[in-house]
C-alpha cells in the first residue's frame, strides 16, 4: 500500500518469536540478529512435510513456506529510491528491478498473493512470476498488469473477494478490503485497469487497482491474516476470527476507530504482527530502519492493540527471520 500526507506513509511492525519473548518498540534497534531464511528448493506437491514458517519481507511483503511449498504476499525486494523518505517523492520515478537482489531471496514461488498494485506491493511481482512459474492471485487490476508484463493469462487468477481457494496443504480466502486514507481523506495514484495497459515504465502507472485482503488456514496449522493497506470492509471480516493477523500501521488518523473495530471484527487474535510501518526504500537489513513519524505510528499502534485487546500478543519482527506460530 502507498499513501501520502502529501504522500503520506503507512507503517508496519511485527514482534518477534520463535518461542522468543516479544521485544517492545524501544527494543528494535537492539533485538537479537535475525535468523537466516534456508529452504530447499523442492517441487511442489499437494500435501506439505516439514514446519510452517513466516519470513517478512518488509512493508507488507512475506514468504510463506509451508513444509516444501511457498506462498509469496505482497513482495516487494527492490526497495529503490522515489524521494519518499527523504520529502522529495518522484510519481516519475522508473519502475526497477533488482534481480540481483531478489534471485538469492526467491528460489521457489508457487502462489503470489497480491492485495493491490501500487509499486511498493506490485513492482517485482511480474519477474518473480516470470521466473518461478508462480500463480499470481489478485484483483482485474493486477490481472491486466500482469499480461502487460507479458505473463500469459494462464498464470493469472483475478479475484474479488470471497473467493476460497484450495491449494491442498493450505486453503487462501480472498476479503474484499479497503486502501488506507492520507491526512486529506484521499490516495495517491487511485483508479483501476479494466483492460490490458502498455507495459508500465514509472511508478504513477501502477494504481492502487481495488484493495484485498486474504486469509490463509494451513492444514493441521495456524489461520493467518494479511493486510497490505490500513482500512477494511468491517463486515467482511466477520467469522474470520484468524490465529495471527498481520495488521498495517495507520497511514493517518482518517480512519475512525481503525485498531478497536479491526480487533473486534478479527475476533482478537491471539497473535497481532504491524505491518507497512518500516522505511521500504532502504536495503532488507536489521534492524530495520524506521523514520521518526513512522516510529510515532509504530508505538501509537501498539499501544492501540493493548488496550483493545489486552489478551492480544504484539509481535515485534525483523527481516528474513523465521516465525513459527
Amino acid at each position: 500500500m502507498f499513501d501520502e500526507r502529501s504522500y503520506d506513509r503507512r507503517r508496519f511492525l511485527r514482534d518477534a518469536a520463535t518461542g522468543a519473548a516479544a521485544v517492545s518498540t524501544a527494543g528494535l534497534a537492539a533485538a537479537a540478529p535475525a535468523r537466516a531464511a534456508t529452504t530447499t528448493a523442492a517441487a511442489a506437491g499437494t500435501g506439505r512435510s516439514g514446519a510452517v514458517s513466516f519470513r517478512w519481507w518488509g512493508t507488507s511483503g512475506w514468504r510463506i513456506d509451508i513444509g516444501n511449498r511457498t506462498v509469496l504476499v505482497d513482495p516487494y525486494l527492490s526497495r529503490y529510491d522515489t524521494g519518499l523518505f527523504r520529502g522529495a517523492f518522484d510519481e516519475e520515478t522508473p519502475l526497477t528491478v533488482r534481480t540481483t537482489v531478489i534471485d538469492p531471496l526467491v528460489d521457489r514461488a508457487e502462489n503470489i498473493l497480491v492485495t493491490h498494485t501500487h509499486w511498493d506491493h506490485f513492482n517485482d511481482v511480474p519477474y518473480i512470476a516470470e521466473r518461478t512459474g508462480a500463480r499470481v492471485v489478485g484483483t482485474l487490476t493486477a490481472y491486466h498488469l500482469g499480461l502487460a508484463h507479458g505473463l500469459p493469462s494462464g498464470q493469472l487468477a483475478p479475484v474479488k473477494g470471497g473467493e476460497v481457494l484450495d491449494f491442498g496443504a493450505y486453503t487462501v480466502e480472498v476479503v474484499g478490503s479497503l486502501h488506507s486514507r492520507n491526512g486529506a481523506w484521499s490516495m495517491a495514484f487511485p483508479g483501476v485497469r479494466v483492460s490490458r495497459p502498455p507495459k508500465p515504465e514509472k511508478i504513477s502507472d501502477l494504481p492502487e487497482g481495488d484493495t484485498l485482503a486474504y486469509q490463509i488456514r494451513v492444514d493441521g496449522g495456524p489461520s493467518v491474516f494479511f493486510m497490505g493497506a490500513s482500512d477494511f470492509a468491517e463486515r467482511n471480516l466477520v467469522g474470520l476470527a484468524p490465529d495471527v493477523a498481520m495488521v498495517a500501521s495507520a497511514a493517518s488518523t482518517s480512519t475512525a476507530d481503525y485498531v478497536p473495530r479491526l480487533m473486534a471484527a478479527l475476533d482478537h487474535p491471539k497473535v497481532v504482527v504491524p505491518v507497512h510501518w518500516d522505511n521500504f526504500e532502504t536495503p532488507l537489513t536489521n534492524p530495520p530502519t524506521v523514520a521518526p513519524n513512522d516510529r510515532r505510528r509504530l508505538d501509537d499502534l501498539i499501544a492501540a492493540v493493548r488496550k483493545a485487546s489486552p489478551r492480544s500478543r504484539v509481535l515485534v519482527p525483523e527481516y528474513h527471520t523465521a516465525y513459527h506460530f
